[in-house]
């Protein structure tokens, strides 16, 4: 089973660190944003790796190398231009693969058990395209992006809760976005939840979205213990 690690983004809110620094490498608890997804994956048995880059992309690969120092085997998806989190994982698809990946921003700090997802792999409807995490919603959010009824996400639906970023999804997702195109995912996963597509679960553990200094301060408090 494979993972795609999206680190394509600018990192505005995170400026003047994000000038020369991508917000995924910015130290958390002496190891890079994203090194812990990646010790994560590792100890959840997931240990091939795709990340994407656009912004000062050739940071991650000098930083990072091709993994082994955190336990995986990374392949990179240059960019150049950001594509957006849709358009990054079609042209990341020769990568990935024809079966269900984990998907997951690298610009996260949780402690979510992504062997729960690689479980999930193996008894995922074939109809089913993406599996969601839901959180409650952040302070910044305070209207979430989908309900999450009975296991699965409906768009239109109410109360919503803030998708986190992380799921299980399969290539046929993003098969309607061409290489090298601008595409978001929010809108295709709310059509494809429409017709029943789009199964979810919420999870309550720690979860930080590290978009701002403060932000990154929080999850640097958590990771010191």
């Amino acid at each position: 089973m494979k993972a795609m690690i999206l680190a394509a983004g600018r990192g505005e809110r995170m400026r003047p660190l994000t000038d020369t620094c991508p917000k995924p490498l910015l130290e958390v608890g002496g190891l890079p944003l994203i090194g812990w997804h990646l010790r994560r994956l590792a100890a959840a048995g997931i240990t091939d790796v795709v990340i994407n880059h656009a912004w000062l992309g050739h940071l991650f690969e000098a930083r990072l190398g091709d993994g082994r120092g955190y336990g995986v085997r990374i392949a990179y998806s240059a960019e150049g231009q950001a594509l957006e989190t849709a358009g990054g994982i079609a042209q990341a698809l020769p990568l990935l693969g024809s079966e269900p990946f984990v998907l997951v921003s690298g610009d996260l700090y949780c402690d979510y058990d992504f062997g729960r997802l690689r479980a999930l792999a193996s008894r995922m409807a074939p109809r089913t395209l993406a599996h969601l995490v839901m959180v409650d919603n952040p302070p910044y959010h305070p209207h979430g992006d989908f309900a999450l009824i009975d296991g699965l996400i409906a768009p239109d639906a109410e109360p919503r809760l803030c998708y986190a970023n992380i799921a299980l999804c399969r290539p046929g997702l993003v098969a309607q976005v061409a290489p090298r195109t601008v595409a978001r995912l929010g809108p295709i996963l709310a059509d494809a939840a429409r017709a029943g597509r789009v199964g979810g679960e919420r999870f309550d553990g720690l979860w930080i979205n590290v978009g701002t200094p403060d932000d990154l301060a929080q999850a640097r408090a958590y990771a010191s213990g």
